[in-house]
């Protein structure tokens, strides 16, 4: 059973973080842009709302929210990129935004949807200029250098200029580049975004041996569910800045799903399966069954006994349906 790290025994303590933006506003027309040259108005936006979670050593933690919820926000509080409004942080026994560099070397933040190569050269040659700035050995950056090499199968990819790369090898040498230094503390903003399920796949594999190896502990949003199942037991979902959910993501799992599916193979088709449940799909004698979780026993029982049955499989609804039906219940 999840139970939060305490204070002392965290690598990351956030307590009542806050974040607020000030958004200049102006009216249509004429006679308003010129009065806003003088005189703007700006509209306070709360990005983060009073948000408090810890993180023990080694854990992944799934950061789940819509777009807008303040989880980029957070994690650039976390890295030391943006000051907070109020609120405290510490990882790794160190406040984020005043950049120590005993800091800066024990973390990292990969974000999907920035660039940290040099778009012209080779990606070795930016892994190198990392190697510079972290003042990593030359004798140990080279065991890193293969390491991670052998991990993410980067081997021909090394001397290509990075705009020849394509998307999801760029975003293996961006991966690479962000962990030359073996940071402890891992912050990942999308990283699978736009990415193939192939190569997906590689980067969730990835993530999990580097953290089994060096015992990282890893803080990772993601829009794709699969990554989140196949990494992180525990998740934070916040929404419109607060903080909804911490925990097991089987208790979220468990909270928010009313019903199960069921998938049924025949050996015959039949005329309609209405009165078993909601009928999701029908193909060559394979149905898919929407049933409330209470009646999964006794339908599946009815099933079995009225019907040629040669398979059936019992199955939770996706975790995006879940996920969806949580935050349509906390709008309410």
């Amino acid at each position: 059973m999840f139970r939060p790290a305490a204070v002392e025994d965290s690598i990351v303590h956030i307590q009542s973080l806050s974040k607020i933006y000030f958004v200049n506003q102006q009216e249509a027309g004429a006679k308003a842009t010129v009065h806003g040259i003088f005189r703007r108005k700006k509209t306070p936006v709360q990005a983060v709302d009073e948000i408090s979670f810890n993180m023990a050593p080694g854990e992944i933690v799934g950061f789940l929210g819509p777009n807008g919820a303040g989880k980029t926000t957070t994690l650039k509080m976390l890295s030391g990129l943006l000051y907070p409004t109020s609120g405290t942080v510490t990882v790794l026994g160190h406040i984020p935004w005043k950049r120590e560099k005993t800091f800066l070397r024990q973390i990292t933040l990969v974000m999907g949807q920035r660039n940290q190569l040099v778009w012209d050269i080779p990606a070795i040659h930016s892994f190198e200029l990392n190697r510079v700035i972290y003042r990593i050995p030359p004798d140990d950056y080279q065991s890193i250098l293969k390491e991670l090499t052998d991990l993410l199968e980067l081997g021909p990819l090394l001397t290509k200029p990075v705009r020849n790369l394509s998307l999801g090898e760029r975003m293996k040498c961006e991966i690479a580049a962000a962990l030359l230094h073996r940071p402890q503390v891992v912050f990942l903003d999308e990283p699978t975004i736009g990415l193939d399920v192939t190569m997906q796949r590689r980067i969730r594999s990835f993530i999990a041996e580097y953290n089994k190896r060096f015992g990282a502990t890893v803080l990772m949003t993601s829009h794709y569910m699969a990554d989140v199942e196949a990494l992180c037991k525990r998740v934070v979902v916040i929404h419109h800045g607060r903080l909804l959910f911490d925990g097991e993501l089987a208790l979220l799992l468990q909270r928010f799903t009313s019903h199960k599916t069921i998938i049924i193979q025949l050996s015959e088709c039949q005329a309609d399966l209405k009165v078993y449940g909601e009928v999701l799909a029908c193909e060559d004698g394979r149905y898919t069954l929407r049933v409330p979780k209470a009646e999964t026993a006794r339908i599946t029982e009815r099933l079995l006994a009225d019907l040629p049955v040669v398979d059936l499989l019992v199955e939770d609804p996706p975790i995006e349906e879940v996920i969806d039906r949580a935050f349509t219940e906390w709008n309410k």
